[in-house]
């Protein structure tokens, strides 16, 4: 047996893991189908991560040694669980009425008498609410709301599918309040375009919405990378342009913003905006559709000068998750009246904050700035000018309590219910109100047929980092199980970009051993996503295929790009004249569209040094920006 030293050990220990390259196609002849993997030597992990390898390495093995073990464990739990089945009460009671207060996450009516419905509460926990008073169930969340906030996961409810789009109509329609429409906020999530909720707008309206304009927020743009400069200017040239196309002109759409409403850039200018036209003048609606970043945006504005003083202390914020249709009924904070003296004072506030560099920020900011820069391309700071004082507060106690002999341990005192501050009623009976609303479901997307664990993979958190490969005619690349892109017929070969969550595996292999890598491994890590194995794919939808003719505009211009759904989408880049003979798949009942013209045309010029041996580049993640800060040594 080989014995390894103290001091060799530690070395091992701090070198990092490398896994070796492997051939693809010709060259990989003879190495299974372990070449269709490309590891980027980039992306080496850190000493948390081999910790994890470590651990994964030891696991099959310590498994084999605990399963015996658990195996008892189970049939001992299966016991007692049969056993104690009916001394256990029923989560729900029927005949509790509903509450008539909403949940403050998702807005749902919060109710103890349907688990399977919206604002459920367990009975024993609703009946404890109910007994602390009047603010016992102000402010609390429903059962789903819990487990999206604290584990991520989200319980299935029965709501109708048009659920969302009757509440959002029956606000719209009611009787317009201080004699003036609602002004729209419509947020669209620009990887999404062409979005495909915006032209059902006119219809959800109606004739008898007297809506005062849209103004179109496109949000997201944090995570997409800047492929040259000016990109944003032609990001907001492509949001308009499909508002013209959903028949959104004129005076009828009140201006455009590109914001980040989850690392805020954009979001002081929109405020501003707001501020200056709109004013106080009637209530403000965010619609959109599901995942477009609805409810972060309204936490944002809550924190920010577009809200009243005192209300963030007494509004809790919007749930806040990945999972579709999160928002349940309408959400709202009262909005602040924009006075001379206090636009004056935000804008001061503001041309200070600019004149900051990183240096003189706190530690504190500096470690929130920091994490954004790694979750985004684009970060604003987001501040407030008017803020609620809070009075110092006395010091309460009781000499017997806090008292105590050496033979007993000290005991803290009972903690007192503490009432909930509340709007008084000259603070709202004028008040002009921001609504979140149920987000509008998206019809054929992928989306729909994922479970909650795929749609945290399938949804980026992180700035995408644009990773680009060539392929000859004959060769595939896969995204995940989700898509699949063949190069039929060309002379010469093409640049795939893939624009998706960072998360999601890119496949390439040849088109004779295409079918053969889907069927073995749809379901598996290898493709990852969907997850579950044969199981799993016996309910998941084939994949269909569309043919797709382009031709090519220059070696480093896309032609235009491959949108799989909202899995994410392939820019394809050709020599000019090239003509490419593709065929597209994505799942039965989902959409497949070819966005001309690209919506990040230069992609694959963010690429570093072709990989030896293989069709992929190295990846390139571009650095962040912060827009009100300013940069240090400048001037």
């Amino acid at each position: 047996m080989l014995r390894l030293g103290p001091a060799l050990l530690a070395r091992l220990a701090r070198a990092p893991l490398r896994a070796p390259l492997r051939p693809c196609g010709a060259a990989a002849a003879g190495h299974g189908e372990e070449q269709e993997r490309f590891v980027f030597l980039e992306y080496e992990p850190d000493a948390a991560e081999r910790a994890a390898v470590a651990v994964a390495a030891a696991a099959p093995r310590r498994e084999r040694e605990l399963k015996p073990r658990r195996e008892r464990e189970l049939k001992l739990k299966s016991r007692r669980e049969r056993g104690a089945a009916a001394a256990v009460p029923s989560l729900s009671d029927p005949s509790v009425p509903p509450s008539g207060l909403s949940c403050s996450g998702c807005g749902a009516e919060l109710q103890c008498g349907d688990g399977g419905a919206p604002g459920f509460v367990p009975a024993e926990r609703y009946r404890s609410l109910v007994s602390e008073g009047p603010a016992g169930l102000r402010g609390a969340v429903c059962q789903r709301c819990w487990a999206l906030a604290h584990h991520g996961s989200a319980l299935r409810l029965r709501l109708p599918p048009d659920e969302h789009r009757r509440v959002v109509s029956a606000a719209l329609r009611r009787p317009p309040r201080h004699g003036r429409g609602p002004l729209l906020l419509y947020v669209l999530d620009v990887m999404e375009l062409p979005d495909p909720v915006l032209p059902q707008l006119p219809a959800l309206l109606g004739p008898d919405v007297p809506a005062a304009g849209v103004l179109v927020v496109g949000n997201k743009v944090d995570l997409l990378p800047a492929d040259c400069r000016g990109h944003l200017g032609r990001l907001r040239q492509r949001v308009a342009a499909a508002c013209a196309r959903a028949g959104l002109r004129g005076a009828a759409l009140v201006d455009i913003r590109l914001v980040s409403a989850k690392t805020g850039y954009g979001v002081e200018g929109l405020v501003s905006r707001l501020q200056r036209s709109w004013k106080c003048a009637g209530d403000v609606f965010l619609l959109g559709a599901t995942n477009s970043g609805k409810s972060t945006l309204f936490n944002t504005l809550l924190r920010s000068d577009y809200c009243k003083s005192r209300a963030p202390d007494i509004i809790d914020r919007a749930t806040v998750s990945p999972w579709p249709g999160t928002t349940l009924n309408l959400l709202k904070f009262p909005v602040i009246n924009p006075t001379c003296d206090r636009i004056f004072r935000r804008q001061e506030r503001l041309k200070e904050e600019a004149t900051k560099t990183e240096d003189q920020l706190s530690s504190e900011e500096k470690k929130y700035l920091n994490q954004l820069k790694k979750q985004g391309y684009l970060v604003g700071r987001v501040g407030r000018t008017f803020q609620q004082q809070k009075s110092s507060a006395e010091i309460d106690f009781d000499p017997d309590t806090l008292s105590y002999s050496m033979d007993e341990d000290p005991r803290d005192a009972p903690k007192k219910l503490e009432e909930r501050e509340g709007f008084t009623h000259n603070e709202v009976k004028d008040a002009r109100w921001c609504f979140d609303t149920p987000g509008i479901v998206k019809e054929d997307c992928v989306l729909n047929l994922l479970t909650e664990k795929e749609v945290k993979l399938v949804l980026p958190s992180h700035a995408i980092v644009p990773r680009t490969f060539i392929l000859k005619p004959g060769m595939v690349l896969f995204l995940a199980a989700l898509g699949r892109i063949d190069y039929l017929e060309g002379e010469k070969p093409a640049w795939f970009s893939v624009l998706a969550s960072n998360l999601l595996p890119v496949h390439v292999t040849t088109l004779s051993n295409a079918d053969t890598i889907y069927e073995k491994h749809a379901g598996q890590e290898f493709l990852k996503v969907p997850m579950g194995g044969e199981e799993r794919m016996k309910e998941f939808p084939p994949l269909v295929p569309q043919d797709i003719t382009l031709k090519g505009i220059g070696a480093t211009e896309a032609v235009a790009d491959i949108k799989l759904s909202s899995a994410g989408w392939v820019a394809v880049t050709a020599h000019e004249e090239e003509e490419l003979l593709l065929r597209a798949y994505t799942p039965k009942g989902t959409a497949l569209v070819v966005r001309e013209p690209p919506l990040l045309p230069y992609i694959s010029t963010i690429r570093g040094a072709r990989i030896p041996g293989t069709p992929a580049y190295r990846t390139k993640k571009p650095p962040s920006f912060v827009e009100n800060l300013r940069t240090t040594g400048s001037r």
